[in-house]
């Protein structure tokens, strides 16, 4: 398998091309955690419970799982610059029809079709990276795209929130108008900064496409792959839906202070994402996820069982929190991505998409089911969610082991 060619005559040209694809990942990453620190307002807002909430987050992540599988057929048949612009703007207007959406079955619907687009958005970035940067640099440029995370909690997580607080007249609406503006801005970043890429064009295979697609998905490298990536998604996103209405109704966290905690652990991980990235580069990716993955258990336990506290301690569990939950997906990302070749890698990260979306859907549902709130307020049974994801971590620390032979072999054939 060959390495990535050059696509850029300067490192200014491959830091926007990269910066285009990070915001790019910052407004469908955004569009899709808008919704967890906002989760007491839905709830008070829309007259729901925490199972409807679930399954109004779920919808996205369902449906983006279902769209990964569908764009498993075309998604290594087409130009990825050309088809990463066209699904943007599909996700512009669903995040938009968000913001009117009249009730809470017209929201449902519109969430799902973001999703639906948004999803496949995230492996087709991701692809487009492996397919342009060379493995042994890999880490640092997929710590700089998914740095959009943290950028989402620095600045787009307490915005969005600060505009629900304070735009009376829109409320909820707010944040999701917001980031429609914000991507029309990005989508021409994108539209001037992203080349064309079509390598993986010539190396399309003759026959059934369903055959192709089929004997990718029972690879059994690619199947140690996908389970790898849900497990890793099971464990943040059964526990990260509900940090916000657990903190305010058992650890006596005002809503005012929301913003902070999203914003602090924002700031962290925005520091850390590129050296951990770096990190990875240089002393193995295998070795610093297993780090990561042990060390992350310690906040995620205390989150979960967490009582009450002053704010300052609430700030620095969260914040390490999200530091290391987010910073296990930098080296996991940068070696399943190297497990298959050039010509299907779209194919596979777009199902590795629809796997992640799956998981998390799934998590945030199970979740639900789980932690009830009780007359006072209070909810009950997150420790229990809390274990269940731990027992998910451990399981990604043993099999992450199995992911690094795999990306190992492609790599070899470098040479």
């Amino acid at each position: 398998m060959s390495q990535p060619s050059n696509l850029f005559d300067s490192p200014k040209r491959e830091r926007f091309f990269l910066l285009a694809l990070a915001g790019i990942q910052f407004t469908h990453i955004l569009d899709f955690m808008i919704m967890m620190p906002l989760g007491p307002q839905f709830i008070k807002a829309l007259s729901i419970n925490t199972h409807q909430f679930g399954l109004l987050l779920s919808s996205y992540t369902f449906a983006a799982a279902i769209a990964g599988v569908f764009a498993t057929y075309y998604i290594d048949r087409f130009e990825r610059r050309g088809l990463l612009l066209r699904l943007y703007v599909c996700f512009i207007v669903a995040t938009v029809a968000c913001g009117f959406a009249p009730d809470y079955h017209s929201l449902f619907i519109a969430r799902a079709c973001a999703g639906a687009f948004g999803g496949i958005l995230g492996s087709l970035v991701q692809t487009i990276v492996a397919d342009s940067i060379p493995f042994e640099r890999r880490g640092k440029a997929l710590g700089t795209v998914m740095a959009a995370f943290s950028v989402s909690t620095v600045a787009g997580v307490p915005l969005s929130l600060f505009l629900a607080n304070h735009i009376q007249f829109l409320g909820w609406r707010a944040p999701f108008i917001f980031i429609g503006l914000i991507s029309i801005i990005i989508l021409i970043i994108g539209y001037r900064n992203i080349p064309k890429i079509s390598g993986h064009l010539h190396h399309i295979h003759e026959g059934s496409r369903w055959k192709q697609i089929y004997d990718i998905v029972i690879a059994h490298h690619h199947l140690r792959a996908f389970l790898f990536m849900a497990l890793i998604m099971l464990t943040g996103f059964s526990v990260i839906p509900y940090i916000a209405l657990y903190l305010t109704s058992n650890v006596g966290v005002a809503d005012s202070y929301i913003s902070l905690i999203y914003l602090c652990g924002g700031v962290a991980t925005l520091m850390s994402s590129r050296y951990i990235g770096h990190m990875a580069d240089k002393y193995g990716k295998v070795k610093v996820f297993r780090f990561l993955a042990i060390v992350s258990l310690v906040p995620l336990i205390v989150t979960t069982n967490l009582v009450p506290v002053p704010l300052w301690m609430v700030l620095i569990n969260s914040t390490a929190f999200f530091i290391l939950i987010s910073g296990r997906m930098i080296p996991a990302m940068a070696m399943v991505s190297q497990v298959v070749t050039p010509q299907i890698r779209g194919t596979f990260m777009s199902l590795v998409g629809s796997t992640q979306m799956l998981a998390s859907g799934i998590a945030s549902v199970v979740a639900g089911m789980i932690v009830t709130i009780r007359p006072d307020g209070m909810m009950e049974h997150y420790n229990l969610v809390g274990y269940g994801a731990a027992l998910c971590g451990l399981l990604t620390f043993w099999l992450v082991g199995y992911i690094h032979t795999d990306a190992k072999i492609p790599a070899e054939n470098n040479a």
